[in-house]
């Protein structure tokens, strides 16, 4: 075993390394890894994780590592981590240490939509071939997980325990924040949407009650969303074992109890991403004939981080929110490190501790890094002397202290709790100060590595979340109809998919309706003249189930309405959607929408006939002919009416198009036209909601952040606490806005509003109307 291992680590190295400068600083330190791993006994552990990515490529499944193990250099030369942890300053210590006897954790990234895949292969190969089979105990299992109470779950339970009508506790339930279900009735007394809810019944007053006795109570066992077991043929000696809803063997113990016991554990996480950017892979392929292998894309491409720059960010993984777009418009990055830095500052912990400010002050010039002393710049200078990572830290206390870096570790995890910085600082002062080091300079970086308990990140997990960053943004640079495919296909984000559209438009690529003929389960990429346009997908008709999609698809190509009606397998609802939508539109000149939809229910009862009869008669002559049936064509506002009802996005037309002659004569104020306004103005601006955040702030107050989007970009809209008690329940309550806020500029292209106002924009709009018909 230690051979093999051997063996396929220094494989992994000639081919990560050998045309390298870092070639033999990686053998030496390739060596250190090896004899730390043999120390531990770990040999086994990395070569089944190395197996089992290898076999997920074999087939075609994106995968990558995630967490502290992408500072392991043994993991990237075994294939499982693509992050190069030599030239970012990764630490194996920060992975595994002869002095961590706890086994390390690598979690794998893997394609969502063939996460199941993965599983099945793993159970097959370290199981039992046939574990599916009742009866075969298999050496593999998922892990449980044990679901408690929250607030939601809760009130449900207990309102249909009393017998409250199920709409009714529908409402309250959704109504209420995702708080703990102690936490009820603070969050009914505090937050000013609620207080609309009538909730004074005695009933559901009991209903609340009780559902707050029900907090972090056992609710029901269910299968962890990623992890995985593996054992021997004395599992069952070791643990309880059932079959899961979805029909893996699962051990009845949670992951720290596995762990506890011995058990080899692996987390399989699906990301939807990496399905976004494997579909989007294929889709250049197919539409274009190009072969992209985004693992070995240059890192350094001046116009992927042009794009970053623009904040034109929506879609892409890690830095499509508000918050990141605001922070990538004053970082700028501009390196494959910067986006590292980018990530890890962008965590509650830095947020919190306002580590953001002392580092863009010093990034961009107004103010000198503090490095503390010379010996530290090493550790500190691509953070402009903010300590940002668990890394820095390491490096910080080894170099002051003389220490190890395995050693220096466990000084930073003691830091975690009081007792530990106590029994840390104690053994610091003596030790940094026998190095030669002045008291003044001790007791500075001391004060910085206390604070730094709050606040830190691991470099690793931020360099392997950096690398899906960085490619999807070079994807949707390069080929961005292809990418934005993926993206509605798989859904990874934050924003509605409506939104996702509109950055279609916005890229000047085109749309093709979902059309009976040319529209398959996915987004497509068509390539017409030379221009690329991405035709919808069945899969987002609503209702719709994936047996329809499959029937449709094998129909394909239908001659007419009649010919779906007979051979498609849909069922009349979505026949009815597909028409008001124009899915037919393609196969008809003379007749409109609302001429098909009158014909619908003839073709499917004439249909359900000639299925008693045998079939056939559609096709000889018996099939209604279709005539105009003078009937006006739907106006633009019914169809984008209709497809939202049927798609949830308004395709042909935004939605704010249908008021622009009132919001021009307001004066609102384009989202694109934002930075060109002065700081500190006031300004109108009106959109459909596509986010309604409430996430934890430096301050601890609440602050509501609302994103709208007027068909020409993102507005983001804060509502600190004074607007929130006249504003909250319109906000939770309504999709479209008209907003007064003033303008905070924060960089060249950080930009934000703090709300002063809001309303209902339909309701405005059918004021001014009101008032212009009058005028007239």
């Amino acid at each position: 075993m230690a051979r093999l291992f051997r063996e396929r680590c220094f494989s992994g190295l000639n081919w990560r390394y050998g045309a390298s400068t870092l070639l033999k600083k990686a053998e030496a330190r390739l060596e250190d890894e090896l004899t730390t791993v043999r120390t531990l006994g770990y040999e086994s552990y990395f070569l089944t994780v190395a197996d089992i990515t290898d076999t997920a490529r074999a087939s075609g499944i994106r995968v990558a590592a995630r967490g502290s193990g992408a500072g392991s250099l043994i993991c990237h030369v075994l294939g499982i981590s693509g992050v190069e942890p030599i030239a970012h300053g990764l630490l194996m210590e920060r992975f595994c240490s002869p002095l961590r006897r706890a086994l390390p954790d690598i979690d794998i990234d893997v394609e969502s939509a063939r996460r199941l895949e993965i599983y099945n292969q793993v159970f097959s190969k370290y199981g039992d071939p046939n574990w599916r089979k009742p009866g075969n105990s298999s050496r593999c299992a998922t892990v449980a997980m044990v679901d408690t109470y929250r607030a939601r779950h809760a009130i449900r339970d207990t309102g249909a325990a009393l017998g409250l009508p199920p709409m009714e506790i529908d409402l309250i339930a959704k109504s209420i924040p995702h708080v703990r279900a102690r936490n009820i009735s603070q969050a009914l007394d505090n937050l000013p949407e609620l207080k609309n809810l009538n909730l004074n019944t005695p009933l559901i007053k009991m209903a609340i009650g009780l559902a707050e006795r029900l907090d972090g109570l056992p609710r029901n066992l269910s299968m962890h969303p990623c992890a995985i077991v593996l054992s021997d043929g004395a599992f069952l000696d070791r643990a309880p074992i059932q079959i899961n809803a979805s029909g893996y063997p699962m051990v009845q113990f949670d992951k720290d109890d596995v762990e506890a016991i011995g058990l080899l554990k692996l987390d399989v996480l699906g990301v939807r991403m990496q399905s976004s950017l494997s579909y989007a892979v294929q889709e250049i392929e197919r539409s274009q004939g190009i072969t992209v292998d985004l693992d070995s894309i240059p890192l350094d491409d001046p116009k992927t981080f042009e794009l970053i720059q623009s904040t034109k960010t929506l879609g892409l993984f890690q830095i499509e929110s508000p918050g990141q777009r605001e922070l990538i418009g004053k970082f700028a990055p501009e390196t494959f490190t910067d986006l590292i830095i980018d990530i890890s500052l962008f965590r509650p912990g830095p947020v919190k501790s306002d580590m953001i400010k002392p580092f863009l002050n010093a990034r961009h010039g107004w103010k000198s890094p503090q490095i503390f002393h010379p010996d530290l710049y090493e550790a500190l200078h691509e953070t402009e002397g903010v300590v940002v990572f668990h890394e820095q830290v390491i490096r910080i206390i080894s170099t002051l202290t003389g220490i190890s870096f395995a050693e220096a570790d466990e000084k930073r995890r003691a830091l975690s709790s009081p007792e530990g910085q106590q029994e840390v600082c104690d053994w610091f002062y003596p030790a940094a100060l026998s190095k030669g080091y002045q008291l003044p300079v001790v007791t500075e970086i001391w004060e910085v590595l206390r604070a730094f308990a709050s606040f830190g990140f691991c470099k690793a997990h931020a360099a392997a979340f950096a690398l899906p960053t960085y490619q999807s943004a070079w994807l949707k640079t390069h080929y961005p109809a292809a990418f934005l495919a993926g993206v509605l296909t798989h859904d990874p984000g934050m924003y509605p998919k409506r939104l996702m559209m509109d950055e279609v438009r916005q890229l000047g690529i085109g749309i093709g309706v979902v059309d009976v003929n040319h529209s398959t389960r996915n987004h497509r990429v068509e390539v017409v003249g030379g221009r690329e346009s991405i035709r919808l997908a069945l899969q987002d008709i609503s209702g719709i189930s994936d047996g329809e999609i499959t029937s449709i698809e094998n129909g394909q190509p239908y001659l007419d309405l009649a010919d779906f009606v007979r051979r498609s397998g849909a069922s009349q609802p979505i026949c009815e959607a597909l028409v008001l939508i124009g899915g037919f539109d393609s196969l008809y000149n003379g007749l409109n929408r609302r001429d098909l939809l009158l014909n619908v229910n003839n073709l499917y009862r004439w249909s359900r006939s000639a299925t008693r009869l045998g079939g056939g008669q559609l096709t000889l002559g018996f099939t209604p002919e279709l005539e105009a049936s003078g009937l006006p064509k739907m106006t633009k506002r019914e169809k984008v009416s209709y497809e939202l009802d049927h798609l949830g996005m308004d395709v042909s037309h935004h939605v704010i198009e249908f008021y622009a002659a009132f919001l021009n004569e307001i004066g609102a104020v384009r989202s694109s036209e934002l930075l060109a306004q002065r700081s500190e103005s006031s300004v109108l601006v009106a959109g459909i909601k596509v986010a309604l955040q409430t996430p934890p702030v430096r301050s601890g107050r609440r602050v509501i952040f609302l994103t709208l989007n007027d068909g020409y970009g993102c507005s983001d809209i804060t509502f600190f606490e004074d607007m929130q008690s006249s504003y909250a329940q319109l906000l939770y309550g309504s999709s479209l806005f008209l907003i007064r806020g003033i303008i905070r500029r924060t960089g060249a292209r950080g930009i934000s509003l703090r709300a002063t106002g809001a309303w209902e924009l339909s309701a405005e709009f059918e004021k001014w109307r009101n008032l212009t018909v009058c005028e007239r």
